[in-house]
């Protein structure tokens, strides 16, 4: 079993799947409670498999792109739990997890369109947002990149049938493309089980991350904010 861990959003949640499917999950309901609700999530899913940590086969964490903070603490927590099991951590792209998710919820509903393909699009602050584009295999269109989100977002895409807009920041894509064929699905929600596929993939090809060098992929730097009021008065 993999261990799966998602905490590059607002949103904190955690699964356990086997090679054939999702046996557990469970998401935080309350946002940002990542350094709060992350390890009471994870000794959840294993008390009520009656797993332990060292029954793993890997631990699998959403790498990135997305909220500096909720991704420290999801690797960090996953570094710990690999460290401590001996057993290997896999990295996820957060984008490649969710086009996996948006696909398994599409199910009967998505009808295979000539040239469709998805845009997951996580919130970057502002009109910005982190995003890749895939074909309906999975394979990569574009690559993860942050970018100002415009009437003809994302940049550079040709012949395109339907494009499917869909993560956190579908909001502000839907005020502003005006891009024809856009579809804007605001139904989506992301979560640990949408890892499943691409974890057992990576273990498969045995791609795991080096335990002592791993670190988020946060595409941006961190800038932190100075508050406006000095509670010190000075």
């Amino acid at each position: 079993m993999i261990l799966c861990i998602e905490t590059a959003t607002s949103l904190c949640s955690v699964a356990l799947c086997d090679r054939d499917r999702v046996v557990i999950a469970r998401d935080s309901g309350a946002e940002r409670s990542h350094a709060a609700r992350l390890t009471l999530l994870i000794e959840q899913v294993l008390r009520e498999t009656g797993t332990r940590a060292s029954d793993l086969e890997a631990v699998a964490v959403s790498r990135g792109p997305g909220s500096y903070t909720g991704l420290r603490i999801g690797v960090s927590t996953a570094k710990g739990i690999a460290w401590g099991a001996s057993i290997p951590v896999i990295g996820v792209d957060t984008t490649l997890s969710m086009f996996h998710g948006y696909i398994e919820m599409a199910g009967e509903s998505y009808t295979n369109g000539q040239n469709d393909l998805f845009c997951p699009v996580i919130d970057a602050r502002r009109m910005e947002v982190y995003y890749a584009v895939y074909d309906e295999e999975g394979n990569v269109v574009k690559p993860i990149s942050a970018a100002v989100v415009d009437s003809s977002f994302p940049p550079g895409l040709k012949d395109a049938g339907r494009v499917f807009f869909f993560g956190d920041a579908v909001a502000k894509c839907r005020e502003t493309i005006k891009r024809n064929n856009s579809v804007f699905d605001e139904g989506f929600r992301i979560s640990a089980a949408s890892m499943w596929k691409p974890a057992y993939e990576a273990l498969g090809k045995k791609k795991f991350e080096d335990l002592a060098y791993f670190e988020p992929f946060y595409l941006k730097d961190f800038l932190a904010t100075k508050p406006v009021k000095n509670i010190l008065g000075n």
